[in-house]
């Protein structure tokens, strides 16, 4: 990974981890399955008027529009709305990563080096330690819930990855744009379904400002710029070497819920951001890889040295 792409992704996770705020902001006035269809739609329309959809096969559209749509930000709105607090939601969230570094193992074949599995475990105990201090505002409910979404979001990944095996690499903000008008069916049979069409009608007619100003944050920054970006990092990287920069979205998440929404930032809370952020070190930073960059920019330095003379 270079560092114009590890900046890349470390600007994605920001907006990532920051926007567990966003969504706060966005519950308070809309149901989850309603906002979850807003943002899905305006992530869609109407850009895939002016965008050409990417040549990819439609089962690869649908079924990330699926899993982001109804299996990911479904049940994560459904969960944040009563039973998790933001700063939790996204440090549970992530693992995602776990579930898509084990899988594409399995299902790919992708190599794991020992610095992976070293930088993953700092990350694990990262996440036992918040996990040990749960508090009377999160439900076991809740938990199950976003893990449930946290599974989803690594299946989209697989299955991004699989797009990419299949037809080459893609113009991934194209493929976002396309595969969220799959997420807005099904989210809008489930919001009413069991929100109720008066709710979800009621929902949308009184939204304030903020409401929608969270809805097109959501849909802009998030998922087309975030999601697009990821996407596009995801084709040029092995899972086990890139999905682990997740793991600062809750460092990211639990900041911005403690400076915004007045969330407790305990000791604990630092010590395992302390170790989410060893993790990714870890992942990211490869010695060997460091030290073959310093000998080659070396002899790059002593050949034009030579020349010159």
């Amino acid at each position: 990974m270079t560092l114009a792409e590890l900046l890349l992704a470390l600007t994605v996770v920001f907006v990532w981890g920051t926007n567990f705020v966003v969504i706060e902001f966005g519950l308070r006035d809309l149901p989850p399955l309603v906002f979850a269809t807003l943002r899905f739609a305006l992530a869609a329309l109407p850009w895939l008027f002016f965008i050409r959809r990417p040549p990819v096969a439609w089962r690869y559209l649908a079924a990330v529009g699926v899993l982001l749509g109804v299996g990911q930000f479904g049940l994560l709105f459904i969960a944040m709305r009563d039973d998790i607090a933001p700063g939790l939601a996204s440090l549970v969230i992530q693992v995602q990563v776990f579930f898509t570094v084990g899988l594409s193992v399995w299902l790919f074949g992708e190599a794991i080096h020992l610095r992976n599995l070293a930088g993953l475990a700092l990350g694990v105990a990262g996440l036992w330690l918040i996990g040990a201090n749960l508090d009377a505002s999160t439900t076991i409910k809740g938990l199950v819930l976003v893990v449930l979404a946290a599974l989803c979001w690594a299946l989209a990944n697989l299955v991004v990855k699989a797009a990419v095996r299949k037809h080459g690499p893609f113009n991934t903000l194209a493929f976002m744009v396309w595969s969220s008008g799959f997420a807005v069916p099904p989210l809008a049979v489930l919001a009413v379904a069991f929100e109720g069409r008066a709710t979800v009608l009621a929902a949308v007619a009184h939204a304030d400002l903020a409401a929608w100003a969270a809805v097109l944050w959501q849909s802009l920054g998030n998922t087309l710029f975030g999601y697009g970006m990821w996407n596009w990092l995801l084709t040029r990287h092995s899972a086990a070497a890139f999905t682990p920069t997740a793991l600062l979205v809750p460092v990211f998440g639990l900041g911005a819920s403690s400076l915004i929404l007045g969330e407790p930032l305990q000791g604990w809370k630092l010590a395992a951001a302390g170790l989410i952020v060893a993790g990714l070190a870890v992942n990211v930073f490869d010695p060997a890889r460091l030290m073959r960059r310093g000998v080659d920019v070396a002899r790059r330095r002593q050949d034009n040295g030579g020349r010159k003379a």
